[in-house]
C-alpha cells in the first residue's frame, strides 16, 4: 500500500498537455537518485515529461497494438521509475508514498495501458524489500532498476469460495495447482509475484512466490482480450502441479492479515482514475476543464484522508469522476469522438475499465449506491 499523496499545482500549457512542475535541476534524470529533498521533485518532473512527450502522443497506437512497446517500459526503467519506492541503497528512488502516488497519476494521464503494466511491478519491489534476507539480496536491486520486471497474480484471493490457486509443499519447494485469473504484462515481464493458499496449514495462509513468467511444464496461459488496455497482454494462467523452489518464496502470512492489508491498500489504484480525469480536463480546457481539475483535487483529498472503511467510497467516487470526465470529453469532441482515431473514445473505454479494475466487493457496493443515487434524481 502507498498511503496519501499530495499533488503539485498545475499550470496550463498547450491544450491537452499537462504542465510540468518546476524543474529540480538542469538534468532531472541525474537528480532522481539524489537522497536530498532537493532532488525529490525530479521523479515527478521526469514522469510528467515522459507522460507528455512519450506516452500520450503514442496512446492511440499502443491501444491498437498487440503489446505495450518495450521501448516505453525501457524509458520508465531508464528514468529510474521501476524503483519508485524501492530503497536507495538497492538502486531505488526511495520516494515517499505521497510522491510515488503523484508519479502514478502523472504517468496514467499519458498512457493508462503502459502505466497499468508498469504498476504491477511495484508489488514485487515492496514484497521483496519487506522480506529481506537472501531473496532481497538476489532480486531487489534488479527489480528496482527494471533489469528484472514483474507482474502480480493475487486477484483470486478476493473471490469467495474455495481457493482458486493452492500450494503444496513438495521436497525442497512447492507445487502450485489451480488458476490465476488475471496476470498482466505476459511477454513483457520475466517473473510474477503469485499468491496461493496453503490448505494443509491452519487457516490456509497465503504463500507468496516469485514464479517465472514463461509457459512450460505445469504452466499454461490463455490470453484475455480486453475492451481497453488490451496491449497489457493480460492472461489467465493455469498451474498444474507447477514446481517452484524454496528460494523463490517471498513470504507467508495468515489470510486474515492479507485481507486487512488489502482493505487498507486500496488507495493506489485511485491515482489511475485521477490521472485519466486530468488528461480529459486538459483536452477540454476552459471553464469545464478547470471544473474537472477542481473535482480531481477534491477526490484526491478524499482518497488521501480516507481510512480503510471509507476508502471503497473514495475509490468509487474517483472512478465515477473519470467516467464523467471522459463522457464530457466525448460530448465536447462531438461526432468525431466515435472514430477509432479519436482520443476521446479511447479515454472513455479506459474509464469503463477503471470502474472494475481492482474492484472489491466494498467498492462495487459503493459504485452501485452512486449509480442508484444518479438514477433516482
Amino acid at each position: 500500500m502507498w498511503p496519501p499523496c499530495g499533488q503539485p499545482t498545475q499550470t496550463r500549457t498547450a491544450p491537452g498537455e499537462l504542465a510540468l512542475p518546476e524543474a529540480a535541476g538542469a538534468d532531472p534524470v541525474a537528480n532522481l537518485h539524489a537522497s536530498s529533498p532537493a532532488g525529490r521533485p525530479a521523479a515527478l518532473e521526469v514522469a510528467a515529461e515522459l507522460s507528455n512527450s512519450v506516452l500520450f502522443p503514442a496512446a492511440l497506437e499502443v491501444d491498437a497494438a498487440k503489446a505495450v512497446p518495450v521501448s516505453h517500459l525501457d524509458a520508465l526503467a531508464s528514468a529510474g521509475l521501476y524503483g519508485l519506492a524501492g530503497p536507495i541503497e538497492y538502486g531505488g528512488l526511495g520516494l515517499s508514498p505521497q510522491e510515488a502516488l503523484a508519479v502514478i497519476e502523472r504517468l496514467a494521464s499519458g498512457c493508462l495501458t503502459t502505466t497499468f503494466v508498469w504498476l504491477q511491478h511495484h508489488a514485487s519491489v515492496r514484497a521483496v524489500s519487506m522480506a529481506g534476507g537472501a531473496i532481497a539480496g538476489e532480486w531487489l536491486r534488479p527489480l528496482c532498476t527494471g533489469d528484472r520486471r514483474a507482474g502480480v497474480a493475487f486477484a483470486g484471493l478476493r473471490r469467495p469460495g474455495p481457493p482458486l490457486l493452492v500450494a503444496e509443499r513438495i521436497g525442497g519447494g512447492w507445487s502450485l495447482t489451480g488458476v490465476a485469473p488475471w496476470v498482466s504484462g505476459w511477454s513483457l515481464i520475466g517473473v510474477v509475484l503469485v499468491a496461493a493458499r496453503v490448505p494443509a496449514l491452519p487457516g490456509a495462509p497465503v504463500l507468496w512466490l516469485l514464479v517465472d513468467a514463461v509457459e512450460g511444464e505445469g504452466v499454461s496461459v490463455e490470453r484475455l482480450h480486453l475492451e481497453a488496455v488490451d496491449a497489457s497482454v493480460t492472461v489467465r494462467a493455469t498451474f498444474d502441479r507447477a514446481l517452484v523452489g524454496e528460494d523463490r518464496v517471498v513470504g507467508i502470512e495468515p489470510f486474515a492479515s492479507w485481507q486487512e492489508r488489502d482493505s487498507a491498500g486500496l488507495r493506489t489504484n485511485g491515482s489511475l482514475s485521477l490521472g485519466l480525469a486530468l488528461r480529459c480536463a486538459s483536452l477540454i480546457g476552459g471553464p469545464a476543464g478547470r471544473a474537472i481539475e477542481e473535482e480531481v483535487a477534491e477526490r484526491r483529498h478524499e482518497l488521501d484522508t480516507a481510512d480503510s472503511g471509507k476508502l471503497p467510497g473514495a475509490r468509487a467516487a474517483a472512478a465515477e469522476l473519470a467516467l464523467a470526465a471522459a463522457s464530457s470529453l466525448v460530448i465536447e469532441t462531438g461526432g468525431r469522438a466515435v472514430l477509432m482515431d479519436s482520443i476521446a473514445q479511447l479515454l472513455a473505454r479506459q474509464a469503463i475499465f477503471l470502474l472494475v479494475f481492482g474492484q472489491t466487493a466494498a467498492i462495487k457496493s459503493e459504485q452501485l449506491r452512486l449509480a442508484a443515487h444518479f438514477l433516482a434524481r
